[in-house]
């Protein structure tokens, strides 16, 4: 098992697998009267984050606990962050306060990667700017899996705003090292340029059919509607409007009209095709209430699988390390 989680890129399949077993062992945990292993106990995990968050924090949290670590919670406002602290000052407190894992969210990318040549516990990367969410993709991949059982040769569409998503990057890296294809969709504007150039769509073009994509099972696409009848999965992203500082689209409406899932868009897909969002939902504009509430709809479910894929990452990385 690797030392620390800090990107898609980090998992072969053999360990992105391992860990999704180990997820699937501890969703039985939830089931019980009570919900809580002794795997971690006398362990130190420190929650680590400089951005707002609700989901991510509130999972890894519940995840620690019920492996029965000590949770530290850490927040940047009403910290010495706000005096001016550094990263690496608050890492060494945290290094001398004996943290065996950190997990850190960071509006920089890449900040993740620096604190690990700081502690000598594990780092787990729970979102470094618009670079990677690994957890989120780990988790998506185990609902898909648990709603399609497999992952191999799947059709993920991820939809929106791709440019500023840590969600998508991750995601695109682990479920083509697990086998499935994915397209990523949206307009021009919101795909990394340097993902439509490898390939081959001139971002100026606005329809332009899939090609193949700057990683290998990848493509991109630019028409929404001419992707959803041959996708398993759907996933819509949320458009970052506090990461923009230009105009990406014309108006919200002119971007549900083109690339919001709706009733008559979620009925294009095959029958067993699911929907997927890593929330917080925009509803209206890149989903509709109808989708979201749907029973296609994954979204509560992804919430409920954080907490298992995060609790098979802790233990893996503390409780299944021979260190």
């Amino acid at each position: 098992m690797i030392r620390h989680l800090l990107s898609g890129a980090d998992l072969d399949a053999d360990t992105a697998t391992q860990i999704l077993d180990t997820a699937a062992e501890m969703a039985t945990v939830a089931g019980r009267e009570v919900k809580k292993l002794p795997a971690l106990r006398g362990r130190t995990v420190v929650n680590l984050f400089y951005e707002d968050s609700t989901r991510t924090r509130i999972s890894f949290e519940a995840a620690a606990k019920r492996l029965s670590a000590d949770v530290i919670n850490f927040s940047a406002k009403g910290s010495s962050v706000t005096k001016g602290e550094s990263l690496k000052d608050t890492a060494l407190t945290l290094q001398a306060m004996g943290a065996d894992a950190v997990v850190v969210r960071h509006p920089a990318s890449g900040a993740p990667h620096r604190l690990a040549n700081w502690v000598d516990g594990s780092v787990v990367n729970a979102g470094d700017g618009t670079h990677e969410h690994p957890t989120q993709a780990l988790l998506d991949a185990y609902t898909m899996r648990a709603r399609l059982g497999r992952l191999a040769g799947l059709h993920v569409a991820i939809v929106g705003d791709v440019l500023h998503s840590r969600v998508a990057r991750s995601n695109v890296l682990l479920l083509s090292t697990l086998g499935a294809k994915v397209t990523l969709v949206g307009p021009p504007t919101l795909i990394p340029v340097d993902w439509a150039a490898r390939a081959g769509a001139a971002p100026a073009v606005t329809d332009a059919g899939p090609a193949a994509g700057s990683h290998p099972g990848t493509d991109v696409c630019y028409d929404l509607d001419a992707v959803l009848p041959g996708v398993d999965v759907v996933m819509m992203l949320r458009v970052q409007r506090e990461r923009m500082n230009d105009s990406y689209f014309p108006s919200a409406r002119e971007y549900a009209r083109r690339y919001g899932l709706d009733g008559p868009r979620m009925r294009r897909l095959p029958e067993h095709a699911i929907v997927m969002h890593p929330g917080p939902m925009n509803r209206g504009m890149e989903i509709t209430p109808e989708v979201a509430d749907s029973p296609r709809s994954t979204i509560v479910e992804q919430v409920a699988n954080g907490v298992s894929v995060r609790m098979a990452v802790l233990y893996l990385l503390l409780g299944g390390n021979n260190r």
